[in-house]
């Protein structure tokens, strides 16, 4: 059999790669070989909004919120230095729109996201792939990956036939078929090893229910590891328990005991599911992050978990799934459109896919460190700061979570691990309990610093083709001339003063007809992150006013929880 793409594994992320290609190539050919037959069971349930906007674009969305999953607003967690329950939400839950449902992607729904029964979930958007008009072959198992040198040749299914494609797409998740074939290595830069038990539980009791569906999921650590609590239907709730693996050894019980011990421990958990059945589909899995020391060849790339894994503690993975799926496709439409540089184009896959994979994993090694809680993971958090030269302080913290570069999520926004600076700098805070100063508000003279770098065009992905933007790249980051950097980086080139800062992107958001205040915060962020990047060299003229910034103890998408029940009250309740 000959196609044109080959993607092996019919999850969401090679459900994502064959939707995308055919909505805006539907001359190619495309096959989708899956080895399960769905619907199945899958852990991975939690989204963020940038799934929403994918999946939108896919045309899919539509048939996502038909299905009724839990609209998720946020989450809410008790981790850090206290007892304290905090929220991290989307949008503040007290303006949460309860729209009858389903109701449309537009709106206040851009911003959320789902939480999705994944037998249910998966199984919509392979289908929707199928309605494009790719081929998909569910119950077919590839059984052997041909190769010449680091080129494909086919792929021999286990029924005996041979698949012939011009390009060939590892979506199998962890299992990495074609990453194994390729002889591709995997790095797990992070001392963390651990381990995930799950069941699904049905009736449990919501910790928060908004109306018409809204609700944020729970995580809550123990000293020893941590539980997940995520309704993914009205009746249908996947919970979840993640242990050091050291520790899961010598606790040496069988997992379902560890599971129900952990659960048990945990007050908040054990009230929910009180009145709950436990399905009895216990499963486990080593939980350990790792990146594939490359994720393209030279007829072949990977998406998706077979591309890499990032510890589950920030809900990103359906996110990199998505994403790097969007972006492979994108990559395969431009190869064949035959306008860009292939080299080029294989190069910034590669590029995009490991550093974002490998800033989500330093981002949740700093979520472990920060973790007061966490006595058995001491030695592990412990050897993560040493490493790395790491103190527990907002600034020290802000400066390594950057160095994978803010701009290189999206090439759009300062961002790291889908968080804006505030964001950052508010965590921060929260698990040094110390204030996270802000260099813009110490500084008043900025001066655009471009020494050394070379000229270089990072890719944009819009409406099916991938534009050419001009950006700067010294030491291994980029700065692109492009979205919220674009503004910051013309008034660097006409002043240097804080002072001008202001009224200089007042004019520009007014020729454009924009409200700068709304952009304000993020125009801030972004000169901050220049800043901390070294794109800004930033000093202080006492004769100069400053720019009065300064990083809030709450904010209202960050905040202390104000819904759940106080786990002093609720362990008296208890006992």
């Amino acid at each position: 059999m000959t196609v044109d793409v080959a993607i092996v594994g019919g999850g969401p992320a090679g459900s994502t790669c064959a939707t995308l290609i055919k909505k805006y190539r539907p001359d190619l050919s495309v096959l989708v070989l899956e080895r399960e037959v769905f619907p199945r069971d899958h852990v991975g349930e939690s989204q963020l909004p940038a799934v929403s906007t994918i999946l939108d674009e896919m045309g899919v969305w539509d048939k996502v919120e038909a299905a009724g999953f839990p609209i998720k607003i946020g989450a809410t967690y008790r981790w850090g230095r206290t007892d304290e329950l905090w929220d991290f939400e989307f949008v503040p839950g007290s303006q949460y729109n309860k729209f009858p449902r389903p109701s449309k992607f537009e709106g206040q729904r851009r911003m959320l996201a789902f939480q999705v029964d994944r037998s249910v979930y998966d199984k919509i958007l392979l289908d929707h792939a199928a309605e494009l008009g790719a081929e998909v072959r569910e119950g077919t198992k590839v059984q052997r990956v041909n190769r010449e040198g680091d080129r494909i040749s086919s792929l021999s299914l286990e029924g005996g036939e041979d698949v012939v494609a011009k390009h060939y797409v590892d979506a199998s998740g962890n299992v990495g078929l074609i990453r194994r074939a390729m002889d591709v290595g995997v790095n797990s830069p992070t001392h963390l090893r651990n381990v995930a038990i799950w069941d699904y539980w049905q009736n449990a009791d919501w910790a928060i229910d908004f109306g018409e569906g809204g609700t944020r999921i729970q995580v809550m650590s123990l000293g020893y590891g941590w539980i997940w609590f995520i309704p993914i239907s009205t009746t249908r709730t996947s919970v979840g328990f993640v242990i050091s693996a050291e520790r899961f050894k010598e606790l040496g019980k069988k997992p379902v005991d560890v599971y129900l011990d952990a659960i048990a421990a945990e007050p908040n958990i054990s009230r929910w599911l009180q009145h709950a059945v436990r399905e009895d589909k216990l499963a486990s899995t080593k939980d350990w992050s790792y990146v594939a020391d490359r994720v393209v060849g030279e007829n072949w790339m990977l998406a998706g978990e077979s591309s890499g894994f990032a510890d589950p503690i920030l809900s990103a993975g359906m996110t990199l799934a998505h994403t790097g799926a969007r972006e492979a496709a994108y990559t395969i439409m431009e190869l064949e459109r035959g306008e860009h540089d292939p080299v080029w184009l294989k190069e910034r896959f590669d590029d995009m896919q490991r550093v974002r994979l490998q800033s989500h994993i330093k981002f949740a090694d700093f979520w472990y460190l920060g973790n007061g809680r966490f006595t058995d993971l001491r030695d592990n958090t412990s050897n993560i700061a040493r490493e790395v030269g790491l103190e527990l302080n907002p600034e020290d913290a802000f400066r390594w979570l950057s160095t994978g570069g803010f701009a290189s999520e999206t090439y759009q926004v300062a961002e790291i691990g889908t968080w804006d600076v505030t964001a950052v700098k508010l965590l921060t805070q929260w698990f040094a309990g110390k204030e996270a100063t802000w260099a813009i508000a110490q500084n008043n003279v900025f001066d655009l610093d471009l020494t050394g770098t070379e000229s270089v065009f990072v890719p944009v992905m819009e409406h099916g083709k991938i534009g050419k933007v001009k950006a700067w790249r010294r030491n291994g980051k980029v700065l692109p001339y492009h979205g919220d950097f674009l503004p910051v980086v013309r008034f660097l080139r006409q002043s240097s003063l804080a002072e001008d800062f202001v009224p200089f992107l007042q004019r520009f958001f007014a020729e454009r007809g924009y409200d700068f205040r709304k952009y304000m915060p993020r125009m801030l962020q972004t000169l901050e992150a220049m800043v901390t990047e070294g794109w800004v060299k930033a000093s202080f003229d006492p004769a100069k006013p400053t720019m009065p910034v300064r990083t809030p103890e709450q904010t209202d998408l960050m905040h202390f929880n104000r819904d759940n029940t106080p786990l002093e009250e609720l362990s008296q309740a208890v006992a």
